[in-house]
């Protein structure tokens, strides 16, 4: 087969992707905390033209000649810069100001991690409250424990400080931490956290384990803003940009397959 038809083949398939991760970002771009991601691309393997490394008059040759045979994804990665704050009118939404996570305890019991705190106050099932997911599922605090409260808790007057303590009024109106902290956890490797849908990621090797805030002191901590939500980080100037890179990329791979099409067109018409 021609090179340049596998290579302008592949410079297609790659552009395709790119086409695909940037259409994500623009479907996603009103999704709390939804993190922006970026595609990446490596060439494949070289093939050697010629492995002589002197010339016919025996003189060293400086270079070799080699030439490559197409490109490929390499990893789609996230950008993980803090969106803006957003104002919310529900006193059980939460942003994080930092880099960190909340924590989520799935349909299946394992603990799932998202920088989505829309969250709501629901019933459990001994009457009371507690803190979960707009899909029901329980928001853990810094013990890995549901967030819950017996019925004599009103949601609407349950308040949080900047560091994620839960406070209630008392009799004269104050706020008083009532126990429970809300859990914020940290990555060494963010990026290598498995997107599972829904905005929630799952611990990898490649992310290590998670690291809790409120027994590190290794870590930066982060900030709890209630009432306000953290919106996007996609910009959408600069994927219609990229849109429009990636566009044009995937029209000159094409036009290398139609160009290398006719020059075998013309190679067999010199038999007639």
């Amino acid at each position: 087969m021609v090179r340049s038809l596998w290579s302008g083949a592949t410079g297609m398939i790659a552009q395709q992707t790119n086409v695909d991760t940037i259409a994500n970002n623009l479907a996603n771009v009103n999704t709390v905390g939804y993190k922006a991601e970026v595609n990446e691309f490596k060439s494949l393997l070289y093939q050697t033209l010629q492995t002589k490394t002197t010339s016919a008059n025996g003189e060293q040759k400086p270079i070799t000649s080699q030439v490559g045979l197409g490109v490929r994804n390499a990893a789609i990665s996230s950008v993980f810069k803090q969106g803006n704050l957003l104002a919310s009118e529900k006193t059980s939404s939460f942003a994080i100001e930092g880099d960190g996570f909340f924590a989520v305890r799935g349909a299946d019991g394992t603990t799932n991690y998202t920088r989505n705190g829309d969250f709501t106050w629901a019933l459990n099932a001994g009457g009371g409250i507690e803190l979960t997911t707009s899909d029901g599922y329980p928001v853990l605090d810094s013990a890995g424990k549901p967030i819950s409260f017996s019925n004599q808790y009103q949601s609407s007057k349950i308040s949080i400080d900047a560091d994620g303590y839960i406070c209630y009024p008392d009799d004269k109106n104050t706020p008083k931490k009532i126990g429970p902290r809300i859990g914020i956890y940290q990555f060494n490797n963010p990026n290598g956290l498995n997107k599972v849908g829904n905005s929630l990621y799952q611990v990898t090797a490649a992310s290590g384990n998670a690291i809790n805030e409120a027994t590190s002191n290794n870590v930066q901590k982060s900030k709890l803003h209630q009432g306000y939500l953290e919106g996007s980080n996609v910009q959408v100037a600069d994927e219609m940009v990229n849109l429009i890179v990636a566009q044009r990329a995937y029209e000159m791979n094409s036009r290398t397959i139609t160009t290398s099409d006719q020059m075998m067109q013309q190679a067999n018409e010199l038999k007639r």
